[in-house]
């Protein structure tokens, strides 16, 4: 079997731990995926990130990648008794001499109990009854007591299926109290095949599948930046139908509005002689638009608050509405215009 050095493949370190090894396989499933990159050698690019994303997230199998390498899959099933290398062969019961130059002393072949121990040393612990009485694991002989071993499906490793995802919120969508559409993009493991792709319908032989879908959220009252809103089993799938969590982090993003809880800032825009003789605006609001007065010698950065006119309270009521004074220079100025501030710079030199 051709070597395959997955930590290589991954693009990790031979230590790195679990969280890198996933951080790693989700940017390189996401470059690679048949879906997106559609380049002939994408396709087996794929297949071997799986393959090594399959390996080294898993703690057993990665012990053994590690100790045996491409190999790890061989001779896996096969664990030694205690001892086992030390134990020499000889069934000189049965004729004399050695078997494969390996000697094994018993008493004869009359002599049951030693053979029966034996099979105990190899096979496990068998117990035996009266004279000669034993079970041998070949087919038995004489009296016997068997034991009896049970196996259990190995537990599916334990895989992350929540998804984390950032949603952007407007002023808007709070203030208006409905639900906001979000989609949400994962690659998971394909549930149909458990990732090992090959010839599967379900994945066309990728080992992961893609999905998107299209949610209605609805915003908690006072939402908050960074707050953290779950959405129960709307996650990833396991291959045996158990569902993850959505996690949707808010992230305020509104170019008209700065969000403080229910309160909101909005900067109004005025040119030198409004903020100076003062002047009525007209300005925009989420309730309407309304006009505001701007009192004379206004300074640039000056805040007026604008009672009830912010975002909807818990208990009923409106926040308020910052209004911040900036200072609008125009960018073309008659001749006129230039000499009068010349006037204005000379009056204020003096």
């Amino acid at each position: 079997m051709e070597y395959k050095d997955y930590y290589e493949i991954l693009g990790v370190k031979r230590d790195a731990t679990e969280a890198e090894i996933k951080s790693a396989y989700r940017k390189l499933a996401k470059k690679y995926h048949p879906d997106v990159n559609k380049t002939p050698e994408a396709s087996n690019k794929f297949k071997d990130i799986n393959e090594a994303f399959e390996v080294l997230s898993d703690k057993e199998k990665r012990s053994r990648y590690d100790s045996l390498g491409s190999n790890w899959q061989q001779g896996a099933n096969f664990t030694p008794p205690p001892g086992f290398e030390n134990i020499n062969f000889d069934f000189g019961g049965f004729g004399g001499g050695n078997y494969g130059g390996a000697t094994y002393t018993t008493g004869g072949f009359d002599d049951l109990g030693g053979f029966s121990d034996f099979f105990k040393t190899i096979f496990g612990g068998y117990s035996s009854q009266g004279a000669g009485g034993f079970y041998d694991n070949l087919g038995g002989m004489g009296a016997s007591t068997r034991r009896t071993t049970r196996r259990t499906a190995p537990e599916e490793p334990k895989v992350d299926l929540n998804i984390t995802q950032t949603i952007n919120i407007t002023a808007k969508n709070i203030f208006d109290q409905k639900p906001v559409s979000v989609k949400v993009n994962s690659i998971e493991k394909c549930p149909k095949c458990n990732g090992v792709g090959s010839v599967c319908y379900n994945c066309g032989g990728a080992g992961v599948v893609s999905e998107t879908k299209s949610l209605n959220i609805k915003l908690p009252p006072e939402v908050k930046e960074g707050q953290k809103i779950r959405l129960k089993g709307e996650g990833k799938t396991s291959s045996r139908g158990q569902h993850g969590d959505l996690y949707l982090v808010v992230h305020f993003n509104d170019k008209e509005y700065t969000i403080n809880g229910t309160d909101l800032t909005k900067t109004i825009e005025v040119t030198p002689a409004e903020a100076v003789i003062g002047c009525q605006k007209e300005i925009k609001t989420l309730h309407g638009n309304i006009n505001i007065k701007i009192p004379p010698k206004t300074s640039c950065g000056a805040t007026l608050r604008l009672k009830g006119l912010g975002l909807p309270k818990k208990g009923g009521g409106y926040g308020n509405l910052n209004a911040k004074i900036s200072l609008n220079i125009p960018k073309e100025l008659s001749d006129k215009e230039i000499s009068l501030y010349k006037q204005l710079l000379e009056l204020q030199s003096k």
